[in-house]
Protein backbone atom coordinates (compact mmCIF):
# COMPACT_ATOMS: atom_id res chain seq x y z
CA UNK A 1 0.00 0.00 0.00
CA UNK A 2 1.47 3.40 -1.02
CA UNK A 3 2.49 5.67 1.99
CA UNK A 4 0.51 8.45 2.68
CA UNK A 5 2.33 11.71 2.30
CA UNK A 6 0.83 14.92 4.70
CA UNK A 7 2.15 18.82 4.31
CA UNK A 8 3.59 17.48 7.76
CA UNK A 9 5.88 15.42 5.75
CA UNK A 10 7.37 18.48 4.47
CA UNK A 11 8.19 20.23 7.75
CA UNK A 12 5.28 22.13 8.01
CA UNK A 13 2.98 20.72 11.30
CA UNK A 14 -0.88 22.31 10.82
CA UNK A 15 -1.64 20.87 14.48
CA UNK A 16 1.57 22.30 15.51
CA UNK A 17 1.65 25.79 14.28
CA UNK A 18 -2.36 26.10 14.86
CA UNK A 19 -1.20 25.55 18.90
CA UNK A 20 1.97 28.28 18.40
CA UNK A 21 -0.83 30.64 17.05
CA UNK A 22 -2.45 30.90 20.63
CA UNK A 23 0.52 33.21 21.54
CA UNK A 24 -0.63 35.69 19.38
CA UNK A 25 -4.03 36.84 22.20
CA UNK A 26 -0.85 38.12 23.85
CA UNK A 27 -0.54 40.82 21.28
CA UNK A 28 -3.96 42.02 22.34
CA UNK A 29 -2.39 43.77 25.26
CA UNK A 30 -0.90 46.76 22.79
CA UNK A 31 -3.99 47.57 21.56
CA UNK A 32 -4.61 50.27 24.50
CA UNK A 33 -2.47 52.07 22.66
CA UNK A 34 -4.33 52.48 19.43
CA UNK A 35 -5.10 56.54 19.25
CA UNK A 36 -8.29 56.87 17.65
CA UNK A 37 -10.41 54.29 19.24
CA UNK A 38 -10.41 50.62 19.35
CA UNK A 39 -8.73 47.99 16.95
CA UNK A 40 -11.69 46.29 14.95
CA UNK A 41 -11.20 42.53 14.76
CA UNK A 42 -12.03 40.53 11.70
CA UNK A 43 -12.02 36.84 10.74
CA UNK A 44 -8.39 37.08 9.28
CA UNK A 45 -7.01 39.91 10.79
CA UNK A 46 -7.62 43.19 12.45
CA UNK A 47 -7.93 47.15 11.60
CA UNK A 48 -7.19 50.20 13.10
CA UNK A 49 -8.85 53.70 13.24
CA UNK A 50 -6.76 56.64 11.78
CA UNK A 51 -9.73 58.87 12.18
CA UNK A 52 -13.49 59.24 11.99
CA UNK A 53 -14.81 56.45 10.26
CA UNK A 54 -11.50 55.30 8.72
CA UNK A 55 -9.17 52.65 9.38
CA UNK A 56 -5.77 50.79 8.13
CA UNK A 57 -5.01 47.02 7.71
CA UNK A 58 -1.86 46.33 7.89
CA UNK A 59 -0.35 42.89 6.45
CA UNK A 60 2.95 41.89 6.42
CA UNK A 61 3.69 37.95 4.15
CA UNK A 62 6.42 35.89 3.08
CA UNK A 63 6.69 34.22 -0.36
CA UNK A 64 8.13 31.06 1.44
CA UNK A 65 9.95 28.08 -0.46
CA UNK A 66 9.14 29.78 -4.01
CA UNK A 67 11.90 31.60 -3.62
CA UNK A 68 13.68 28.07 -3.78
CA UNK A 69 12.39 27.63 -7.54
CA UNK A 70 13.28 30.52 -8.60
CA UNK A 71 16.53 29.69 -7.80
CA UNK A 72 16.46 26.15 -9.39
CA UNK A 73 15.67 27.74 -12.92
CA UNK A 74 17.83 30.92 -12.20
CA UNK A 75 15.08 33.49 -12.99
CA UNK A 76 14.19 35.98 -10.64
CA UNK A 77 12.04 38.49 -12.73
CA UNK A 78 8.76 37.19 -11.25
CA UNK A 79 8.98 36.60 -7.48
CA UNK A 80 8.43 39.92 -6.41
CA UNK A 81 5.09 39.71 -8.24
CA UNK A 82 4.63 36.83 -5.75
CA UNK A 83 5.58 38.92 -2.52
CA UNK A 84 3.53 42.21 -3.42
CA UNK A 85 0.47 39.47 -4.35
CA UNK A 86 0.19 37.75 -0.95
CA UNK A 87 0.40 40.82 0.78
CA UNK A 88 -2.39 42.76 -1.22
CA UNK A 89 -4.40 39.79 -1.14
CA UNK A 90 -4.80 39.63 1.96
CA UNK A 91 -4.93 43.39 2.96
CA UNK A 92 -8.11 43.62 0.46
CA UNK A 93 -10.10 41.28 2.54
CA UNK A 94 -11.44 43.45 5.04
CA UNK A 95 -12.45 45.67 1.73
CA UNK A 96 -9.13 47.94 1.92
CA UNK A 97 -7.40 49.67 -0.64
CA UNK A 98 -4.17 48.85 -0.95
CA UNK A 99 -1.99 52.07 -0.34
CA UNK A 100 1.87 51.33 -0.34
CA UNK A 101 3.76 48.15 -0.24
CA UNK A 102 7.41 47.67 1.40
CA UNK A 103 9.70 44.78 0.78
CA UNK A 104 12.38 43.22 3.01
CA UNK A 105 14.82 40.86 1.25
CA UNK A 106 17.58 38.84 3.11
CA UNK A 107 19.70 37.96 0.41
CA UNK A 108 23.22 35.68 0.69
CA UNK A 109 24.40 38.98 -0.80
CA UNK A 110 23.18 41.97 -2.92
CA UNK A 111 24.11 40.93 -6.32
CA UNK A 112 23.00 43.98 -8.42
CA UNK A 113 21.96 41.62 -11.31
CA UNK A 114 19.45 40.09 -8.98
CA UNK A 115 18.45 43.17 -7.10
CA UNK A 116 17.75 44.63 -10.45
CA UNK A 117 15.58 41.17 -11.02
CA UNK A 118 13.76 41.38 -7.80
CA UNK A 119 12.65 44.86 -8.04
CA UNK A 120 11.89 44.38 -11.73
CA UNK A 121 8.79 41.92 -10.42
CA UNK A 122 8.35 44.28 -6.81
CA UNK A 123 7.00 46.86 -9.58
CA UNK A 124 5.16 44.72 -11.56
CA UNK A 125 3.00 43.44 -8.99
CA UNK A 126 2.97 47.02 -7.18
CA UNK A 127 1.48 48.77 -10.63
CA UNK A 128 -1.37 45.73 -10.91
CA UNK A 129 -2.19 46.75 -7.17
CA UNK A 130 -1.72 50.00 -8.17
CA UNK A 131 -0.24 51.16 -5.11
CA UNK A 132 3.29 52.89 -4.25
CA UNK A 133 6.42 50.83 -2.40
CA UNK A 134 7.67 53.67 -0.49
CA UNK A 135 10.63 52.19 0.80
CA UNK A 136 12.20 48.79 1.39
CA UNK A 137 15.20 47.15 2.76
CA UNK A 138 18.29 44.12 1.30
CA UNK A 139 19.93 42.92 3.88
CA UNK A 140 23.16 40.75 3.29
CA UNK A 141 23.25 37.95 5.55
CA UNK A 142 25.52 35.23 3.90
CA UNK A 143 25.62 32.85 7.79
CA UNK A 144 21.76 32.87 7.70
CA UNK A 145 20.92 32.28 3.83
CA UNK A 146 22.84 29.70 1.61
CA UNK A 147 20.22 29.26 -1.26
CA UNK A 148 20.89 26.60 -3.91
CA UNK A 149 23.51 28.14 -6.16
CA UNK A 150 26.33 29.92 -4.32
CA UNK A 151 25.77 33.76 -3.79
CA UNK A 152 22.04 33.74 -5.21
CA UNK A 153 20.28 32.76 -2.18
CA UNK A 154 17.70 35.10 -0.80
CA UNK A 155 14.05 35.37 1.22
CA UNK A 156 11.68 37.43 0.86
CA UNK A 157 8.97 39.41 2.98
CA UNK A 158 6.38 41.87 1.84
CA UNK A 159 4.46 44.21 4.06
CA UNK A 160 1.42 46.45 2.70
CA UNK A 161 -1.01 48.90 4.10
CA UNK A 162 -4.49 49.38 2.69
CA UNK A 163 -7.23 52.00 4.06
CA UNK A 164 -11.12 51.18 4.23
CA UNK A 165 -14.36 52.85 5.50
CA UNK A 166 -16.36 52.04 8.35
CA UNK A 167 -19.30 51.37 5.59
CA UNK A 168 -17.17 49.81 3.30
CA UNK A 169 -15.34 46.89 6.00
CA UNK A 170 -16.49 43.44 5.04
CA UNK A 171 -17.13 42.29 8.13
CA UNK A 172 -16.91 38.08 8.03
CA UNK A 173 -20.60 37.98 9.08
CA UNK A 174 -22.47 35.28 7.03
CA UNK A 175 -25.78 33.36 7.08
CA UNK A 176 -26.81 29.99 5.84
CA UNK A 177 -27.53 30.25 1.86
CA UNK A 178 -25.11 32.91 1.52
CA UNK A 179 -23.30 31.92 -1.60
CA UNK A 180 -19.41 31.65 -2.36
CA UNK A 181 -18.02 32.41 -5.27
CA UNK A 182 -14.61 31.87 -6.44
CA UNK A 183 -11.95 33.88 -8.26
CA UNK A 184 -10.05 31.46 -10.48
CA UNK A 185 -6.17 31.23 -9.77
CA UNK A 186 -3.75 30.95 -12.21
CA UNK A 187 -1.75 27.32 -10.73
CA UNK A 188 -0.12 26.38 -7.39
CA UNK A 189 0.15 30.68 -6.26
CA UNK A 190 2.85 30.43 -3.20
CA UNK A 191 1.36 27.99 -0.99
CA UNK A 192 2.40 24.32 -0.84
CA UNK A 193 5.05 24.80 -3.05
CA UNK A 194 7.48 22.51 -0.13
CA UNK A 195 4.83 19.77 -1.09
CA UNK A 196 4.88 20.47 -4.18
CA UNK A 197 8.82 20.36 -4.43
CA UNK A 198 9.31 17.13 -2.52
CA UNK A 199 7.31 15.75 -5.07
CA UNK A 200 7.93 17.24 -8.60
CA UNK A 201 11.54 17.73 -8.41
CA UNK A 202 14.61 15.65 -8.17
CA UNK A 203 16.41 18.55 -6.74
CA UNK A 204 14.10 17.59 -3.65
CA UNK A 205 13.50 14.30 -3.69
CA UNK A 206 10.71 13.89 -6.60
CA UNK A 207 11.14 12.63 -10.47
CA UNK A 208 11.39 15.63 -12.85
CA UNK A 209 14.46 17.93 -13.82
CA UNK A 210 13.46 21.50 -13.67
CA UNK A 211 12.97 21.47 -17.77
CA UNK A 212 10.91 18.29 -18.10
CA UNK A 213 7.68 18.63 -19.29
CA UNK A 214 5.13 16.01 -17.74
CA UNK A 215 2.70 14.87 -19.92
CA UNK A 216 -0.31 16.75 -19.47
CA UNK A 217 1.67 20.39 -19.20
CA UNK A 218 2.58 22.75 -22.19
CA UNK A 219 5.40 24.06 -20.47
CA UNK A 220 8.74 23.04 -18.44
CA UNK A 221 7.76 22.18 -14.87
CA UNK A 222 9.61 24.99 -13.21
CA UNK A 223 8.13 27.65 -15.16
CA UNK A 224 4.32 25.93 -14.20
CA UNK A 225 5.59 25.59 -10.26
CA UNK A 226 7.31 29.33 -11.16
CA UNK A 227 4.10 31.32 -12.28
CA UNK A 228 3.02 34.48 -10.49
CA UNK A 229 0.21 34.92 -7.91
CA UNK A 230 -2.77 36.14 -9.42
CA UNK A 231 -3.64 40.05 -7.86
CA UNK A 232 -7.29 40.16 -7.15
CA UNK A 233 -7.45 43.70 -6.15
CA UNK A 234 -8.95 45.13 -8.46
CA UNK A 235 -11.95 42.14 -9.28
CA UNK A 236 -12.76 42.54 -4.95
CA UNK A 237 -12.69 46.12 -4.94
CA UNK A 238 -14.51 46.24 -7.96
CA UNK A 239 -17.15 43.96 -6.69
CA UNK A 240 -17.31 45.40 -3.33
CA UNK A 241 -18.01 48.57 -4.81
CA UNK A 242 -21.20 47.39 -6.24
CA UNK A 243 -23.14 44.82 -4.02
CA UNK A 244 -22.45 43.79 -0.39
CA UNK A 245 -19.84 41.71 0.13
CA UNK A 246 -20.30 39.53 3.72
CA UNK A 247 -16.89 37.96 3.71
CA UNK A 248 -13.54 37.16 1.76
CA UNK A 249 -10.78 34.75 1.65
CA UNK A 250 -7.67 34.42 0.72
CA UNK A 251 -7.43 30.98 -0.34
CA UNK A 252 -3.21 30.53 0.41
CA UNK A 253 -2.13 28.18 3.80
CA UNK A 254 -4.48 25.22 4.80
CA UNK A 255 -6.62 25.92 1.63
CA UNK A 256 -9.92 24.98 2.52
CA UNK A 257 -9.77 24.75 6.51
CA UNK A 258 -9.17 28.40 6.38
CA UNK A 259 -13.00 28.82 5.96
CA UNK A 260 -13.58 27.88 9.38
CA UNK A 261 -12.20 31.09 10.78
CA UNK A 262 -15.14 33.00 9.73
CA UNK A 263 -16.98 30.33 12.19
CA UNK A 264 -16.44 32.90 14.84
CA UNK A 265 -17.75 35.60 13.55
CA UNK A 266 -21.32 34.26 12.52
CA UNK A 267 -22.74 31.22 14.98
CA UNK A 268 -24.50 27.99 13.81
CA UNK A 269 -22.39 28.09 9.89
CA UNK A 270 -21.20 25.72 7.78
CA UNK A 271 -19.36 25.47 4.38
CA UNK A 272 -20.63 23.09 1.38
CA UNK A 273 -18.32 23.37 -1.96
CA UNK A 274 -19.71 21.48 -5.37
CA UNK A 275 -17.51 22.95 -7.90
CA UNK A 276 -14.13 22.35 -8.31
CA UNK A 277 -12.00 22.74 -11.69
CA UNK A 278 -8.03 22.61 -10.49
CA UNK A 279 -5.33 22.84 -12.90
CA UNK A 280 -3.30 20.13 -14.21
CA UNK A 281 -0.66 20.88 -12.05
CA UNK A 282 -2.46 19.92 -9.28
CA UNK A 283 -3.95 16.49 -10.74
CA UNK A 284 0.25 15.97 -11.61
CA UNK A 285 1.35 16.44 -7.70
CA UNK A 286 -1.43 13.51 -6.70
CA UNK A 287 -0.12 11.38 -10.07
CA UNK A 288 3.33 12.06 -9.49
CA UNK A 289 3.32 10.92 -5.81
CA UNK A 290 1.85 7.48 -6.79
CA UNK A 291 4.23 6.95 -9.32
CA UNK A 292 7.16 7.43 -6.60
CA UNK A 293 4.91 4.70 -4.50
CA UNK A 294 3.63 7.59 -2.11
CA UNK A 295 0.01 8.77 -2.03
CA UNK A 296 -1.61 12.57 -1.58
CA UNK A 297 -5.39 12.51 -0.53
CA UNK A 298 -7.74 14.47 -1.97
CA UNK A 299 -8.36 15.44 1.70
CA UNK A 300 -4.95 16.52 2.26
CA UNK A 301 -4.87 18.78 -1.70
CA UNK A 302 -7.66 20.59 -0.20
CA UNK A 303 -6.44 21.70 3.07
CA UNK A 304 -3.21 22.39 0.93
CA UNK A 305 -3.39 23.69 -2.24
CA UNK A 306 -5.76 26.20 -3.44
CA UNK A 307 -7.38 23.55 -6.18
CA UNK A 308 -8.31 26.10 -9.03
CA UNK A 309 -9.66 28.73 -6.69
CA UNK A 310 -7.35 31.57 -5.05
CA UNK A 311 -9.82 33.79 -3.83
CA UNK A 312 -13.78 33.88 -2.67
CA UNK A 313 -16.42 35.92 -1.73
CA UNK A 314 -19.80 35.28 0.21
CA UNK A 315 -22.97 37.65 -0.87
CA UNK A 316 -26.65 36.96 -0.38
CA UNK A 317 -28.28 34.29 -2.86
CA UNK A 318 -30.38 36.99 -4.65
CA UNK A 319 -27.07 39.03 -5.88
CA UNK A 320 -24.62 36.32 -6.77
CA UNK A 321 -25.26 37.17 -10.71
CA UNK A 322 -24.60 40.51 -10.51
CA UNK A 323 -21.74 39.94 -8.59
CA UNK A 324 -20.31 37.51 -10.92
CA UNK A 325 -21.20 39.94 -13.80
CA UNK A 326 -18.94 42.53 -12.13
CA UNK A 327 -16.51 39.82 -11.74
CA UNK A 328 -16.20 38.96 -15.23
CA UNK A 329 -16.19 42.27 -16.64
CA UNK A 330 -12.81 43.13 -14.64
CA UNK A 331 -11.62 39.60 -16.98
CA UNK A 332 -11.26 37.36 -13.60
CA UNK A 333 -13.39 34.06 -14.36
CA UNK A 334 -15.50 33.78 -11.49
CA UNK A 335 -17.70 30.93 -10.11
CA UNK A 336 -20.73 29.87 -7.67
CA UNK A 337 -18.45 26.74 -5.86
CA UNK A 338 -20.63 26.39 -2.79
CA UNK A 339 -22.86 28.34 -0.47
CA UNK A 340 -23.45 28.35 3.87
CA UNK A 341 -24.92 25.93 5.34
CA UNK A 342 -26.93 25.73 9.35
CA UNK A 343 -25.29 22.11 9.72
CA UNK A 344 -21.96 23.29 10.93
CA UNK A 345 -18.38 22.16 9.34
CA UNK A 346 -16.59 21.74 5.76
CA UNK A 347 -18.11 19.42 3.41
CA UNK A 348 -16.80 18.89 0.21
CA UNK A 349 -17.97 17.36 -3.52
CA UNK A 350 -15.43 16.40 -4.87
CA UNK A 351 -15.13 14.44 -8.10
CA UNK A 352 -17.52 11.57 -6.96
CA UNK A 353 -16.58 12.04 -3.35
CA UNK A 354 -18.23 13.65 -0.23
CA UNK A 355 -15.31 15.19 2.19
CA UNK A 356 -15.68 16.34 5.49
CA UNK A 357 -12.79 18.56 6.16
CA UNK A 358 -13.71 19.37 9.29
Amino acid sequence: MPREITYADTGVDRELRAKSKRALSTLRQTYRFSRYGKVVQLPFGNIFPIGENHYLDLVIEGIGTKVLVAQLAKKYDTIGIDGVAVAVNDVIRSGAKPLAVADNIHAHVSDPVLVEQWIKGTVKGATEAECIVPSGEIGDVPQLIKGLVEGQGFDMVFATVGEVTSEKIISGNIEPEDVIIGLRSCGLHSNGISLARKILFEQWGGKYGPYDIPDGLDREIVYEVLEPTKIYVEPLLRVAEEVKVKAAVHITGDGYLKFDRLTKFSKNIGFEFNNFKPHRVFELIQKTAYELGAKITDEEMLKTFNMGWGFAIMVEKAIKNKAIDILEKTGTQAEEIGHITDSGGIKILYGDRKIILR
